[in-house]
C-alpha cells in the first residue's frame, strides 16, 4: 500500500510523551530546513512507487527521505544512521515526528529497498529538492546557476584489488557453494588445497619468487577450469542464476592480460580499470562520474554514473540533460583540457580550458579560472559524502551512491548556511529590542 502519512500532521497529545516542539532549539538549522523542504511533493512524487491497496502501508516517505539526506550528509551507513535517530531529538523532528521516540523507526534493510523502489529518477528528484530549498532561502542565487562547472572523477568499487590467483580462487568458490545449494555432487571441489595454494602464491610473490607464485597461480586456474567443466556436465540446463555465475567463472578463466572488457570481481562484474593519470594511484576499479557544480557558490546541480569508461568529452551531454533536468539549463559551462572535441552543439556555451590566455576576453578568463573550484567539491564528495568508495550493488548503486552524495553535500551546506541566518535574524531582532530600551530610557 501507500506510505502512511507524516505523524506531524497528527496533532493528538500525549501527556506521557514530550512533544518535539517544546525540546528543539528554533534557531536550528533542521528545524528552518523542515519548514523549507517540500514534503507534500516527496509523497506525491514517491507515492506512485507503491500499490494502491495491496499489503501493509508503506514506511512514511518523509522519514525514508530524511534518513537519507542524513546518512549522506554526515557519511554514516544505514544501521548508523537509524541508530543516530533514535538520539537526536532534531533528526526525528526534521522526519515529521510530533514526540520524541525511543526505539528505531524502521530496520536499516528498508532503506535498501526503498532506494531499489525510486530509482535513479528519485534521487535526482532529492538532489533537485535541495537546490529548490536554496532558492527559497536565498542562499542558492538563480543568477548562480547561469555557469557552471563540469569535470569527472572515478567513483571506486567496495571491491578488493584483483588478482588473478584471488579471482580463480574466488569464482571456484562461488561455484563450488552454488553446486551445494543444489545438491549436484562435484568429483572434487578443492577447498582445502584452493585455499593452501593462495596463501603460498601471496608468500611466493611477497619474496619476489615470481616462477614459483605464477605456478600457484596457474594451478589455481586449472581448479576453476576443474569445477567449471564438472557442473557443465552434471548441469546441462542450469537455471538462470547459475547460468550467470558459470559465464562469469567462464570469462574469468578465459581472460587475458592484454584483454578488453576484463572481470575484476565475481559478485561485480561491472567494474572497470580506470587510467586517470594520477601519480599516487594508477588505477582506479569503479566507474566515471561526472559532476556538475555551479562556478558561483560550488553547489551541485549534477552528478551522473556513466558506464563502459567513455571518453571525457563524449559525457558532457549526457551531464548537461541531467543538470536542465535538476535546475535549469545553464548558459555557459566550463570543462578542462580532457573536454576537447566533445563534438556537443547545443544552445549551451562550452569553455574548453587552455594553457594560455591568449585573446580570451579578461571577464571571460575570470570565470575560466574558477573551473578549478570543482576540483576541492570533488575531494569533498569523496571524504566526507560516500563517494570515495561505492558500498551499494549493481550499476544502479553507483549511479544513486553519485546523486546521493551530491545531495548530502548540498544538504550540509543548507544545515550550515540556514542556522547562520537564524543567527543573524535574531542578533538583529535583539539588537533592535536592546536599542528600543535604551531610547525609552534616555526619553
Amino acid at each position: 500500500m501507500k506510505p502512511k502519512e507524516s505523524p506531524h500532521k497528527d496533532r493528538q497529545r500525549d501527556l506521557f510523551r514530550p512533544e518535539l516542539v517544546k525540546i528543539v532549539d528554533p534557531s536550528h538549522g533542521l528545524v528552518k530546513l523542515a519548514k523549507v523542504v517540500d514534503w507534500d511533493r516527496m509523497d506525491e512524487l514517491f507515492g506512485t512507487t507503491y500499490c494502491p491497496d495491496n499489503g501493509r502501508p508503506g514506511v512514511s516517505t518523509r522519514l525514508m527521505v530524511t534518513l537519507h539526506y542524513l546518512k549522506f550528509s554526515f557519511n554514516l551507513s544505514d544501521d548508523d544512521v537509524v541508530a543516530g535517530w533514535v538520539e537526536n531529538p532534531y533528526w526525528q523532528y526534521l522526519s515529521g515526528m510530533q514526540f520524541f521516540e525511543h526505539d528505531p523507526p524502521i530496520d536499516s534493510s528498508s532503506m535498501t529497498r526503498w532506494r531499489k523502489r525510486i530509482g535513479e529518477a528519485g534521487a535526482e528528484e532529492l538532489l533537485k529538492e535541495t537546490i529548490a530549498a536554496g532558492l527559497k532561502l536565498k542562499v542558492v542565487k538563480s543568477h548562480q546557476l547561469k555557469r557552471v562547472n563540469v569535470d569527472t572523477t572515478v567513483q571506486e568499487k567496495d571491491i578488493r584489488f584483483p588478482t588473478d590467483a584471488r579471482l580463480y580462487h574466488r569464482a571456484r568458490q562461488r561455484l563450488v557453494d552454488a553446486a551445494k545449494q543444489r545438491d549436484l555432487p562435484l568429483r572434487q571441489n578443492y577447498n582445502r588445497n584452493a585455499k593452501h595454494l593462495l596463501a603460498q602464491q601471496s608468500r611466493y610473490a611477497h619474496a619476489r619468487q615470481m616462477n614459483r607464485a605464477r605456478r600457484c597461480t596457474r594451478k589455481l586456474k586449472t581448479y576453476l577450469g576443474r569445477v567449471i567443466r564438472d557442473i557443465e556436465r552434471k548441469c546441462p540446463h542450469p537455471d538462470e542464476q547459475l547460468q550467470s555465475l558459470l559465464a562469469i567463472a567462464s570469462r574469468i578463466f578465459h581472460q587475458q592480460r592484454k584483454d578488453k572488457k576484463k572481470i575484476y570481481s565475481v559478485h561485480e562484474p561491472a567494474v572497470e580499470c580506470i587510467s586517470k593519470g594520477k601519480a599516487h594511484k594508477r588505477y582506479e576499479f569503479g566507474c566515471k562520474v561526472s559532476v556538475a557544480a555551479t562556478s558561483r557558490g560550488g553547489w551541485f546541480v549534477g552528478a551522473k554514473a556513466i558506464h563502459g569508461n567513455p571518453y571525457d568529452g563524449h559525457t558532457l551531454k549526457d551531464a548537461l540533460s541531467q543538470i536542465e533536468r535538476i535546475a535549469r539549463p545553464p548558459e555557459h559551462v566550463f570543462v578542462d583540457m580532457g573536454y576537447r572535441g566533445h563534438g556537443y552543439t547545443g544552445e549551451v556555451n562550452v569553455h574548453v580550458d587552455k594553457r594560455r590566455r591568449g585573446r580570451t576576453a579578461k571577464s571571460l578568463w575570470r570565470w575560466m579560472k574558477r573551473r578549478a573550484a570543482v576540483e576541492p567539491g570533488i575531494g569533498h564528495l569523496k571524504q566526507e559524502h560516500r563517494m570515495d568508495r561505492c558500498r551499494f550493488k549493481g550499476t544502479l548503486g553507483d549511479c544513486l551512491n553519485a546523486i546521493f552524495s551530491a545531495a548530502g553535500m548540498n544538504f550540509r551546506k543548507l544545515l550550515r548556511l540556514a542556522a547562520d541566518i537564524l543567527r543573524l535574524i535574531y542578533f538583529w531582532v535583539s539588537f533592535c529590542q536592546r536599542s528600543a530600551a535604551v531610547v525609552d530610557i534616555v526619553v
